[in-house]
C-alpha cells in the first residue's frame, strides 16, 4: 500500500472515533461546509493543518458533501529547509499543495523589533484573504483544535479580564463573502499527535526565524501555563477540558454581572429592575 494511503486509513479506521468523526461532527453541527463551497486550505506545515487537509480530501472522496477544496501553503518567510520539509510532507501525504511567497517576517519584525508576533498574525490573515479572493475561495479552512479553543478562553479570562472564546466560524469584515472555518474545533491535541506519532510523520513547530533573537519562553508562555494548568487539573477530574468546553456553549445569563452584544454593554440591573 502507497504510504498516502496508509495515513488516510489510519484516519478513517484506527482514528475514526477520536479524529474523523469528531471532525465530520463539526461540519456538520456549525455548518462550517456546505454544498458549492469552495475552500481554501491553509497549510502553515505543522501537524494540526496537514491533518486538516487529509480530512478535507476525505470528506470529498466520500462525497458527503460537493464541494471543491485548494491546498495553500503560505511562505512568509520560512528559510530554505523548513520550505523543503513541507514540500516533501505534501508530496509523501499526496496533497497538491500551492505555495505563495510573502515578505511578513521581515515587514513585521522591521515594524515592531520588540513583539513582531502580533503584527505577522494580523498581517498573515490579511494575505490569506487576498489569496482565498484570488483563487475564488468563500471559505478559508485554519487548524485550530479543541486545546486551541478551551486555552484560547481561559487566556481571554486570566489576562483579558473576559470571557471570550474562538468560535467555529467568522465572517469577515474587510474581505466581504470570505469566511473562516475551524473544522478540527472538536479534535483534541493529543488525538493529534498520537495519530502524527502512529504514522512516524515529522512536522514543523515554529518555523519563525525570529524565535532565536527572543525568548522561546517569553514567546510561548502564557500558553504553555494555561496547558500546564488544564493538564494539572486533569489529573483529579478528567473531565476539565471537556467541562471547560461545554461551558462555553452553556452561559446562563440570568446569572452573570454583565456581556457586551456588538458595541453595546448591558448589566444584570437592567433585568433586576424590571422585576421590582
Amino acid at each position: 500500500m502507497e504510504r498516502y494511503r496508509e495515513i488516510e486509513k489510519s484516519i478513517i479506521k484506527k482514528f475514526r472515533k477520536e479524529i474523523f468523526s469528531k471532525f465530520v461532527k463539526a461540519i456538520r453541527d456549525y455548518k462550517l461546509i456546505e454544498e458549492n463551497d469552495k475552500v481554501m486550505v491553509c497549510i502553515s506545515g505543522g501537524k494540526d493543518s496537514f491533518l486538516l487537509a487529509k480530512c478535507i480530501q476525505e470528506l470529498i472522496r466520500h462525497g458527503m458533501v460537493p464541494f471543491e477544496a485548494k491546498y495553500v501553503v503560505m511562505n512568509p518567510g520560512y528559510a530554505d529547509k523548513n520550505i523543503e520539509m513541507i514540500k516533501h510532507n505534501a508530496k509523501e501525504m499526496n496533497i497538491p499543495i500551492e505555495i505563495f511567497t510573502t515578505d511578513i517576517f521581515a515587514v513585521s519584525n522591521k515594524l515592531n523589533e520588540a513583539n513582531p508576533c502580533y503584527l505577522c498574525a494580523r498581517m498573515r490573515r490579511g494575505h490569506l484573504y487576498n489569496k482565498a479572493q484570488e483563487l475564488g475561495c468563500n471559505k478559508i479552512a485554519l487548524g485550530h483544535h479543541f486545546n486551541d479553543v478551551i486555552e484560547t478562553s481561559l487566556l481571554s479570562m486570566f489576562y483579558g479580564s473576559e470571557i471570550k472564546t474562538m468560535l467555529p466560524k467568522l465572517h469577515s469584515d474587510n474581505f466581504k463573502g470570505v469566511d473562516l472555518i475551524r473544522p478540527l474545533y472538536l479534535v483534541k491535541e493529543e488525538d493529534i499527535i498520537r495519530w502524527k506519532n502512529y504514522n512516524e510523520l515529522t512536522f514543523l513547530n515554529c518555523a519563525c526565524k525570529f524565535t532565536d533573537k527572543v525568548d522561546k519562553k517569553e514567546l510561548s508562555g502564557k500558553r504553555k501555563e494555561i496547558k500546564e494548568l488544564i493538564k494539572e487539573l486533569k489529573k483529579n477530574n478528567q473531565e476539565v477540558d471537556n467541562n471547560i468546553f461545554k461551558a462555553l456553549d452553556n452561559i446562563n445569563l440570568n446569572c452573570v454581572l454583565g456581556y457586551r452584544k456588538d458595541s453595546e454593554k448591558h448589566t444584570f440591573l437592567e433585568d433586576f429592575e424590571k422585576d421590582e
